[in-house]
């Protein structure tokens, strides 16, 4: 049989070879981006401003790696306060450009800014009076000349040896994209417990959730007087089963005072102060002890409770009334399920329990 010409020769590497061009490869998109950084100009704040003042939505488009990267970036803007969608610029010459309105902005992304499919839109973009931000190569290119707004991403080498597929310059457009979210994000004000309301599900979901959902409440608490002895509080409101081993103690209007400890006990009798045992626990509680709102958010308290190497925090109203107790075990539960959802395969999210096993 005749070799077929077409047959490709097969190169081998070895593994060093192998990293040592891999490393080339990821050096050479760092420094694509170092130079994008370097490069920045006030284009990039006229296009924050010009969506951070649309009233509408930011529409997405590009084709081919462009439009993938297009696509990221639309989740990127959604997960973090600015409405936006993606439209495939084939489909929008075929009934798509319904989606825009007039209260909308587009986001064309483009290496070279000569894209068939793109510029057959400017057109009719422009009759439709939509502003047009480009992020593309140059300056000079179509899609350039006829937007509001131009992001240069400068002209990059792609990486590899042959030097073609669409690397440095849709890392640029990445990080570019990236940058406008998430300097928006910052400029509205966004915050953590926002990010949260658009990520219910999932790990990340589980992590960013509010205290009210983790804390114990009800039975589960344990809640005295002030004036009771501690002998009283420890005979009277022991539980039985899965119980917190604090004590929140309250004043004659039911409002949070103290909170007394299984820890605070085990000193009374190591310190030999037997006496106290029938005096009023008030005397011996935290008085004034640290606390949290139920609407604050787990990763929040957890830092609270690493920080200031508490096992229990009581959870309060805006009037000091106790609502629930925020216990180190159910943090630790809750953390852990989370790690077990990201082995599974659920969204990544960076692990919030960093330094708080030094608190149980």
């Amino acid at each position: 049989m005749k070799p077929n010409s077409q047959t490709r020769a097969v190169i081998s590497i070895d593994n060093p070879e192998q990293l040592r061009e891999a490393r080339r490869i990821i050096r050479q998109e760092a420094e694509s981006l170092s130079r994008l950084a370097d490069n920045l100009d006030a284009s990039f704040c006229d296009a924050v401003q010009l969506i951070r003042n649309t009233a509408g939505c930011v529409i997405v488009t590009g084709v081919g790696k462009a439009g993938l990267i297009g696509q990221k970036l639309v989740a990127t803007f959604a997960s973090t306060g600015t409405r936006s969608h993606f439209m495939h610029p084939t489909e929008a010459r075929h009934g798509d450009l319904g989606c825009v309105s007039p209260d909308d902005v587009v986001l064309a992304i483009s290496n070279s800014g000569e894209s068939e499919e793109l510029v057959s839109l400017i057109p009719v973009l422009r009759q439709m009076a939509i502003p047009l931000i480009a992020l593309t190569r140059d300056t000079t290119n179509t899609l350039a000349r006829f937007a509001d707004v131009v992001v240069p991403i400068g002209k990059h080498a792609e990486a590899g040896e042959l030097g073609l597929a669409p690397s440095c310059s849709t890392t640029a457009m990445l990080a570019l994209g990236d940058a406008l979210a998430l300097v928006l994000c910052r400029m509205k004000g966004f915050t953590a417990t926002d990010f949260a309301k658009y990520h219910p599900a999932g790990s990340l979901g589980r992590q960013l959730c509010p205290v009210k959902e983790v804390m114990r409440s009800g039975q589960q608490l344990r809640i005295a007087s002030e004036l009771e002895t501690v002998r009283e509080v420890m005979i009277q409101h022991s539980q039985p089963g899965r119980r917190t081993g604090a004590v929140i103690l309250i004043n004659s209007t039911g409002r949070l005072t103290g909170l007394f400890t299984d820890s605070d006990l085990a000193r009374l009798f190591e310190n030999r102060r037997d006496e106290q045992l029938d005096q009023p626990i008030r005397l011996v509680m935290t008085a004034n002890p640290i606390t949290v709102g139920p609407d604050v958010l787990l990763p929040e308290a957890i830092h609270l409770m690493s920080e200031r190497k508490l096992s229990e925090v009581p959870v309060i109203d805006e009037q000091r009334f106790p609502v629930g107790m925020l216990d180190i075990t159910d943090v630790l539960q809750r953390v852990e399920n989370a790690e077990r959802s990201l082995k599974a395969g659920a969204d990544t999210v960076t692990p919030i329990h960093s330094g708080i096993r030094s608190a149980s």
